[in-house]
């Protein structure tokens, strides 16, 4: 007979990579683990992991085990959300993944005040980029991504919360911020500041743009950020231009704000959803904390039909 626990194992074993690291986590001795997966091979007449790899990897089969463990261990969860609902608490745990573009923008809008008004949920909040979000859903190591949509992942599902405009940012002096036409195709130069490799809203600007093989001549010295503060920082000491999302100038000063401009044939948008795997348990929680967001942020990110989103992905 196949048991939960037993399916715990496996999928511990499959995000972890490792046996001794799968035990610690379930929180039983390493031979304990081994021995009741050994069992579950046995039950079923197949190895579900090859153990000749380093670090471990499952079978093509295993595979298909392990995803079907997953969805039945989301399932069995919803029973403690049922009982949950019907005694109207909101308590457990939330771990949400959410990405550097957003974080220092949209974080200390809600955060503190979805603590406050939930104090018997546990928030555990990481900072991360877009596919390390979807790979640790994938996982069950998170329980709920914000980042920027449309994904197109069938095994991930997504709530659109709002939806924020891409602005230029610019250098106080630069010649752009005097012109009462801004189009896209102007901030297609080598002028443009750039975050690195891997961040969603770097792709946003380059699908945006279409600058795929952009060099930055006329750049001081070439530098790729993960944080749009340090971009902003180098750019009035420097020069040049970056874009940024529209939440960033919730936090500037009326006179920061004359150094950022909108675009003036197009207002390009960043869709920002809930994400979470499609066999996630808490349903409630992700609820209450959909509704918190967008009841902090302004009324007018909420209209889809403000601008044009941008695709990254």
């Amino acid at each position: 007979m196949v048991t939960l626990t037993q399916l715990e194992y496996i999928v511990a074993v499959d995000t972890h990579r490792h046996f001794a690291t799968a035990a610690d986590s379930c929180f039983i001795t390493q031979p304990t683990l081994s021995m009741q997966i050994k069992k579950l091979e046995e039950f079923l007449d197949i190895t579900i992991f090859d153990r000749s790899k380093q670090p471990i990897i499952p079978t093509d089969v295993g595979i298909q085990i392990i995803e079907q463990a997953r969805i039945i261990l989301g399932e069995s969860k919803k029973i403690d959300e049922i009982v949950k609902n019907h005694r109207d608490t909101v308590e457990g745990s939330l771990k949400i993944g959410i990405i550097p573009t957003l974080a220092p923008f949209l974080l200390p809008m809600f955060i503190g005040d979805y603590i406050r008004n939930y104090p018997d949920v546990k928030v555990e909040v990481e900072e991360m980029v877009s596919d390390d979000i979807v790979s640790a859903l994938k996982k069950d190591l998170l329980d709920v991504g914000v980042f920027v949509t449309p994904l197109k992942d069938d095994k991930i599902k997504e709530v659109p919360l709002f939806y924020e405009e891409m602005m230029i940012y610019a250098n106080k002096d630069h010649e752009i911020l005097k012109q009462e036409v801004i189009e896209v195709k102007d901030i297609a130069t080598s002028e443009i500041w750039m975050l690195g490799d891997g961040h969603c809203f770097r792709n946003q600007v380059i699908n945006l743009c279409e600058m795929h093989s952009m060099q930055h001549q006329e750049l001081p010295f070439e530098f790729e950020s993960n944080s749009l503060e340090t971009l902003m920082k180098i750019i009035d000491r420097e020069g040049g231009f970056t874009l940024i999302p529209e939440l960033a100038t919730q936090y500037m000063s009326a006179e920061k704000l004359k150094q950022v401009k909108s675009f003036t044939n197009l207002h390009p948008l960043r869709e920002v959803s809930l994400v979470y795997s499609r066999h996630y348990s808490k349903n409630k929680l992700l609820n209450l904390l959909g509704e918190h967001i967008k009841k902090m942020i302004p009324t007018a990110y909420l209209e889809k039909n403000r601008g044009t989103i941008v695709e990254w992905n």
